[in-house]
């Protein structure tokens, strides 16, 4: 009952009826990742996909010489693994945690018979895959043409609600590390730093640890680097 709760609460779940929840969660399994651990690696099957009840997980890639990039962080009530998934793939990145993080595997078995059943499921499925392809389309954009100050600009931008985008003097409490952030914005942690400082100077953010404080948004937006 308990993982049919979990299930029901995901938006990708919405609508499923109880016999639906019943059928799918027979199939799912918790796993309880503690900070650090590593939910799956590069070459591993892929039998079926993810979901992130709580916590945080880190998608990424390594180099054989050891560097990182961050892919995507993980948030609570998204999905991730889909594509490989219906690929039948095996992973060519790894998941690891940021937090302790409780994560529901739901097989391929399970996805494969209510796809056949529910074309709902089918259009949130696509949909969630779509998302991330266009986020994906995004991050090349923003690589192949902004500068680094313009995509920690743009990040701290996507990071407030719409609401403040025209606020004075508003928080953003950073929700990873700046090393996760900066390879997630294809930077080095030197050079997210180098920008955060030079922001700093002109006096557009406020740098507290994990806290930044922007004392006028619209100026932070408006401002075009050389």
């Amino acid at each position: 009952m308990q993982i049919e709760n979990l299930l029901s609460r995901i938006p990708l779940f919405e609508g499923l009826s109880p016999e639906e929840l019943s059928r799918m969660a027979k199939s799912t399994r918790e796993l309880r990742i503690s900070k650090g651990g590593t939910l799956f690696h590069p070459g591993d099957p892929c039998n079926g996909f993810h979901v992130l009840v709580y916590g945080q997980i880190k998608l990424a890639i390594s180099s054989p010489q050891g560097a990182e990039k961050v892919v995507e962080i993980i948030q609570p009530g998204q999905s991730f693994g889909e594509a490989i998934m219906l690929m039948g793939k095996s992973y060519f990145l790894f998941a690891q945690a940021l937090n302790d993080s409780l994560v529901l595997h739901v097989s391929k078995s399970a996805i494969d018979e209510e796809l056949e059943n529910d074309h709902g499921f089918v259009r949130k499925m696509l949909a969630g895959m779509a998302r991330r392809l266009h986020q994906l389309m995004n991050d090349v954009e923003s690589y192949s043409l902004h500068s680094g100050t313009q995509r920690v600009i743009g990040y701290l931008m996507h990071a407030l609600p719409e609401s403040q985008l025209s606020a004075e003097n508003v928080v953003i409490e950073l929700p990873v590390t700046k090393g996760v952030i900066a390879s997630r914005l294809n930077l080095t942690q030197e050079h997210f730093s180098r920008i955060l400082h030079e922001l700093s100077s002109l006096g557009l953010i406020v740098v507290e640890g994990k806290r930044i404080r922007i004392p006028s948004v619209p100026k932070l937006k408006q401002h075009q680097p050389e």
